[in-house]
């Protein structure tokens, strides 16, 4: 039977699976990943959801309305937390303490058949997923409009982003309050000793050159035609990294599998970002896919801006 209905729908996505098989093994890996799906699964049904499908280390779901989404990504999130925490009493690897847990949410007309999803909002919520950083719970607009006023206000607006696949840009809003900017360290080395604001973020790889402010933020990075910033070289990953403003600084969070590198100033120093985040100050480079140690890595020159004249514009 087909039918046509409007639905919240949700992908999950498990990172650092690989270092698993890389330490334990394929047997004990297949086990361990198999087994944290399963538990994340349980936080649809308790939410009223419908378990689409598992997809190896993730999972999609759908759900009547954006709050019981929002509470199943929840519990998810913190399902994921207690795992890691019971792993890390235990003394368990740590590519167990590693794992990460992405989300994405998109609302719209699907078309159900055969136990399967089909759509638009489907496809925005898996393409999503590619730009959330971990432990984030990315979702778009029309999902925030569903939600309680109260839990509207956890969000915060990443603006909008290309998605592939997609001609309009898509209105992002990423859920705060689990791990914000003010729970990160400025740099690996100390804080930043400026106080003054920027204003704007100056990008540069070979001839182009871009400036962004913060009302032109996020800014996503990689070799896709439509990121906003593009990098066109194989180590690249299509949605590599992103740079968000919040909180007056300047965030770069690494979305890709080759990992992201920022070197500061002159300094020889490398902060090494794997899906993870780091507060941007000064001057630098970012290595994507390779540490700016390495001359032939596609490395862009970053600056941050502090002239009233700057005028941004977007790749």
């Amino acid at each position: 039977m087909t039918r046509i209905a409007e639905r919240t729908v949700l992908f999950a996505d498990l990172r650092g699976s690989t270092a698993l098989y890389e330490t334990l093994g394929n047997a004990e890996a297949t086990s361990v990943v198999t087994q944290t799906v399963t538990e994340l699964s349980k936080a649809v049904p308790a939410c009223a959801g419908t378990l689409i499908k598992t997809l190896g280390d993730g999972l999609m779901a759908v759900f009547d309305n954006p709050a019981d989404g929002m509470r199943s990504a929840q519990q998810m999130h913190e399902a994921l937390d207690q795992q890691v925490q019971r792993g890390g009493e235990r003394g368990a690897s740590p590519a167990l303490r590693g794992l990460r847990l992405q989300v994405a949410l998109a609302r719209g007309e699907v078309v159900e058949m055969g136990g399967d999803c089909f759509g638009d909002a489907v496809n925005v919520a898996a393409r999503l997923i590619d730009h959330a950083g971990d432990n984030e719970t990315l979702i778009t607009l029309e999902v925030l409009n569903g939600l309680a006023a109260e839990q509207q206000r956890r969000f915060r607006s990443l603006g909008g982003m290309h998605l592939r696949g997609r001609a309009e840009p898509v209105q992002v809003q990423v859920l705060g309050g689990r791990r914000t900017v003010l729970d990160l360290p400025p740099t690996q080395f100390g804080a930043v000793a400026s106080t003054v604001e920027p204003e704007a973020i100056q990008l540069q790889w070979q001839d182009l050159t871009e400036v962004f402010d913060g009302e032109h933020m996020p800014v996503v990075l990689g070799r896709n035609p439509q990121a906003h910033f593009r990098v066109d070289d194989s180590r690249v990953s299509r949605s590599h990294a992103r740079v968000d403003w919040h909180g007056g600084v300047f965030q770069l969070t690494d979305l890709s599998y080759n990992g992201t590198y920022v070197r500061f100033g002159q300094g020889e120093e490398v902060v090494s970002l794997k899906r993870s985040s780091c507060t941007l100050h000064g001057s630098g480079v970012i290595g994507l896919g390779g540490s700016p140690a390495d001359p032939s890595a596609p490395c862009v020159r970053f600056e941050l801006l502090h002239f009233g004249d700057t005028v941004p514009r977007r790749g």
